[in-house]
C-alpha cells in the first residue's frame, strides 16, 4: 500500500508539473531556458522541541512522524552527482542539514544563484556543521544540479574556500526522488514574502495569449510601496533615468542600464509614475534591486520590481499599443526547510533578500540549540512554572509554584523560557515583535511584589524560540515558599504559547563551597519611561547604606529602548545609560550597535531568531527581535563604602547630550538593581 500511495503521489506531481511545463513553455519559451543552460514542579529537566519552541516532556517513541516541524525525520537516500547522500548522517559529524529545491520558474531563486555577493555568503558563512542538499523540482534537475555546483565552485575557487565536501547535488528531480522529503516541501508550500512564484503578466487586446513572466521585487525595507494585483497601463520610459510626463499613473518600463537602480525608481516617482519594472537586457539575469549608501535615506514610496525583457511587449509599446500589467503570485512548494543536530524537521523562516545568508544563519541556530540542549540537561532544580499556557490579554499567562525549600541558598538561578505559536508552522504566530515581561511576587505586601524577573522580544512570524537568562542576582525577589508569576505582553497582541522552567543550582567556580558568594539583599534603583526633553530630570540620587556583611556590590540593569521618534529613538538610536555612584564613578552601557544593518544577525549564535520577518535584521537598543533582553552586569564593590552610606544617580543621552524629540517621543523600559553578596 505504501508502495502504491507514493508511486501515485509521483504520477500526481507529474502530471501537475507537465501541465505546468507546456503551459509556460509555449507563452514564456525564451525565460524557460536562462537557468537551465548555464516549546506544577518538576524535578527533572524537559527536553525540548525547537520547531514549534515548546519545552516538552520526552518524546513518545511510538509517536508516528509527519510532515510538521519538529516532527523527526525518517532515514532516507538520494543520488548525487558525487555518489549518495544518506541521511542520518554518521554519529560523529553531528551536523544539522538544509534541503534546498530549487526551480526555474522563480526569479527569486534564480538571483539567489546568479548573484557573486549571494553565493559568496554561502561559501563564507555557511557553519562547518552544516550539510547541504540541493535539488530540483524540475525536469532539468540533471542539468540544474551541474549548473549549480558549478556556481558553488567558481566562487569558492576563487575566495580559495573548501566548502563542497558539506554540499551535495542531486540530479534526480523532487517529484522522483521516492521518499518524505517532497511531502515536506509540497505540505509546507506558501506563497508569502520571497516564497511561491513571483509573476507579472502582460497583456494586450491584440494579443490571444497573455505573457507571464518571473519577477523579484525589489527589498521592501527600501521602498515602501507595494503591488496591487492590477491591472496597470504599462508605459514605456527608456532606461529610467531622467523624468518621463508619459509614464504618471502608469507602471514604467525601463531597462537596467544607464544608472543606478535607485535613480531610476526616483526618476520614475518624480514621474508619477504607478510603479517601476525594470527587465533585464537579454541574457542578463534578474537582479536584486536594493540602494546603496546614502541612497538609502531617501525614501520612495512606490512599488519596484524586475523581469526578464520581452521582445513582443516592447514591440507593442514602441506600436502604440496599449499593453497592461497585472501582479500575482503563484503557490509553490517550499523552496527550503532544515534537519537540526536532534533530527527535528524546521521551517527556515523569512529570506528578506536572495542571499545564502539566510541559510547559514538558520544553521547557526541550530548550533546554538544543539549548545542550550546540552546546557538544560546539566544537574539542575528544576521547577516548572508554565507548560504550554496561552499568553494573551490583560493577564496573560499567570501560574502560583512552590519553590524548593532552601532556594536562598543557591547562587544560580537561570530562567529557561520558550514561546511557540498556536500552530505548529510559521503561519500561525504572532504578526509582530512584541515586549514580554516576568513578573514575580513572593510576599503581596512586600516592595519586591511584582518585580520584573525576566524579559523577551517575541519573533516576528516565527515559532523558534529558546533562550536561557542568567538572574541570579535577582534570587533575593524569590524570598517565599510560595511565589505568583506573571507573564505578559501588550493585550492586543495575537496569542503565544508559553514555558518556562526556574533552573536553581550551585555555581562551581571555586573548589570551597564556603567562598561561594550568595545575593542575600537587593535595592530597586530607576524604572524607565518616556525619552523626551523631561526624561533625566525625573531621576533624583538615591542614597543607600550597604550592609557591613557585604563582600560584593553589583549594579543589575535590564534595559530596552523602543519607539522611534525622527531620530529613530529609542528602537534604532545609539543610546547611553549612565551610573554614577557616589558622584565619581560612572558605569555606562551604550547601545552602540542600534540602526546598524546586520545587528541582529551577529547575535543568532546567542539565540536571537533568525529569519523572521520584518527588518529583524537590524540593530536595535538593547535587544533583538525573538532573543531574551540580557541583563547588564557590573561589579561596583570597589566604588561604594562598605557599612556606610553611599549614593547613585542614573541618566541616560542620546547623541552625549538629553534627549529633546519633537515628535513622537520613544521610550525605554528598565528594571535597575543594587545587589548584595555576602
Amino acid at each position: 500500500m505504501a508502495s502504491f500511495l507514493s508511486r501515485a503521489v509521483a504520477l500526481y506531481v507529474i502530471c501537475l508539473y507537465l501541465s505546468e511545463f507546456l503551459i509556460v513553455a509555449a507563452v514564456r519559451e525564451g525565460n524557460a531556458k536562462f537557468l537551465s543552460n548555464l516549546k506544577s514542579k518538576v524535578r527533572t529537566p524537559l527536553t525540548f522541541d525547537h520547531s514549534t519552541v515548546n519545552l516538552k516532556m520526552k518524546r513518545n517513541p511510538t509517536q508516528t512522524t509527519g510532515f510538521e516541524p519538529g516532527d523527526l525525520a525518517q532515514a532516507f537516500h538520494v543520488k548525487t552527482l558525487d555518489g549518495e547522500f544518506i541521511y542520518p548522517l554518521p554519529s560523529d559529524t553531528n551536523s544539522s542539514v538544509v534541503i534546498h529545491a530549487f526551480t526555474n520558474k522563480s526569479g527569486f531563486l534564480e538571483c539567489l544563484w546568479t548573484s557573486e555577493a549571494s553565493l559568496s555568503d554561502l561559501v563564507d558563512y555557511l557553519p562547518a556543521t552544516a550539510q547541504v542538499l540541493f535539488l530540483s523540482l524540475d525536469d532539468s534537475a540533471a542539468r540544474d544540479a551541474l549548473w549549480m555546483r558549478e556556481q558553488v565552485h567558481s566562487v569558492a575557487a576563487r575566495r580559495r574556500k573548501e566548502v563542497l565536501s558539506r554540499l551535495h547535488f542531486s540530479p534526480v528531480p523532487v517529484y522522483a526522488l521516492g521518499n518524505w522529503i517532497p511531502g515536506v516541501l509540497y505540505s509546507w508550500g506558501c506563497n508569502g514574502h520571497n516564497y511561491g512564484l513571483a509573476q507579472v503578466l502582460f497583456s494586450s487586446p491584440e494579443w490571444a495569449i497573455s505573457v507571464v513572466a518571473k519577477r523579484l521585487d525589489a527589498r521592501y525595507d527600501w521602498l515602501f510601496g507595494h503591488w496591487s494585483q492590477g491591472p496597470y497601463r504599462l508605459a514605456d520610459a527608456g532606461n529610467g533615468c531622467e523624468p518621463s510626463p508619459s509614464v504618471a499613473g502608469a507602471v514604467a518600463w525601463i531597462s537596467e542600464d544607464g544608472c543606478s537602480f535607485f535613480k531610476k525608481v526616483k526618476s520614475m516617482a518624480d514621474s508619477k509614475a504607478a510603479g517601476v519594472l525594470v527587465y533585464a537586457l537579454p541574457g542578463n539575469p534578474i537582479k536584486d534591486m536594493n540602494c546603496q549608501e546614502d541612497e538609502c535615506y531617501t525614501q520612495l514610496s512606490i512599488p519596484a520590481a524586475m523581469t526578464h525583457f520581452d521582445a513582443g511587449v516592447l514591440r507593442a509599446l514602441l506600436a502604440g499599443k496599449p499593453v497592461n500589467v497585472s501582479f500575482q503570485i503563484t503557490p509553490s512548494p517550499s523552496f527550503f526547510f532544515g534537519i537540526d543536530q536532534k533530527g527535528a524537521l524546521s521551517e527556515m523562516g523569512w529570506f528578506l533578500y536572495p542571499s545564502f545568508r539566510f541559510v547559514a544563519w538558520q544553521a547557526q541556530w541550530f548550533d546554538f540549540h544543539r549548545g542550550l540542549q546540552e546546557h538544560v540537561s546539566k544537574p539542575a532544580t528544576v521547577v516548572s512554572v508554565f507548560d504550554h499556557l496561552q499568553m494573551q490579554g490583560e493577564d496573560g499567562a499567570q501560574a502560583v509554584v512552590d519553590l524548593p525549600p532552601d532556594v536562598l541558598e543557591y547562587d544560580v538561578l537561570e530562567l529557561e523560557a520558550a514561546l511557540t505559536c498556536p500552530g505548529r508552522q510559521d503561519e500561525t504566530c504572532a504578526h509582530w515583535d512584541h515586549t514580554v515581561q516576568l513578573f514575580v511576587c513572593c510576599q503581596q505586601f512586600s516592595p519586591y511584589c511584582n518585580m520584573e524577573l525576566g524579559r523577551w522580544i517575541t519573533a516576528f512570524r516565527r515559532g523558534t524560540g529558546h533562550w536561557v537568562t542568567d538572574v541570579s542576582p535577582l534570587i533575593p525577589l524569590l524570598n517565599h515558599e510560595r511565589c505568583a508569576f506573571t507573564m505578559k505582553t501588550v493585550p492586543w497582541a495575537m496569542p503565544w504559547v508559553t514555558s518556562l522552567n526556574l533552573r536553581f543550582s550551585q555555581s562551581n567556580h571555586t573548589g570551597n563551597y564556603s567562598e561561594t558568594l550568595h545575593p542575600f539583599n537587593l535595592i530597586l534603583l530607576y524604572n524607565g519611561g518616556k525619552f523626551d526633553k523631561d526624561y533625566n530630570t525625573r531621576y533624583k540620587e538615591i542614597q543607600f547604606k550597604v550592609p557591613a556583611s557585604t563582600k560584593k556590590v553589583e549594579l543589575y540593569a535590564v534595559i530596552s529602548g523602543h519607539g522611534s521618534d525622527e531620530y529613530g529613538c529609542c528602537e534604532f538610536c545609539v543610546t547611553s545609560h549612565h551610573f554614577v555612584v557616589n558622584r565619581k564613578f560612572n558605569n555606562s552601557l551604550v547601545f552602540d550597535t542600534a540602526g546598524t544593518a546586520l545587528g541582529c544577525t551577529l547575535r543568532v549564535v546567542e539565540g536571537a531568531v533568525p529569519n523572521e520577518h520584518g527588518t529583524w535584521l537590524y540593530g536595535r537598543g538593547g535587544w533583538c527581535d525573538g532573543q531574551q533582553v540580557n541583563p547588564w552586569r557590573t561589579d561596583i564593590t570597589s566604588q561604594v563604602h562598605i557599612g556606610e552610606s553611599s549614593s547613585i544617580i542614573y541618566f541616560g543621552l542620546f547623541d552625549g547630550r538629553d534627549p529633546n524629540p519633537q515628535k513622537e517621543p520613544g521610550y525605554i523600559i528598565m528594571y535597575s538593581y543594587l545587589v548584595f553578596y555576602k
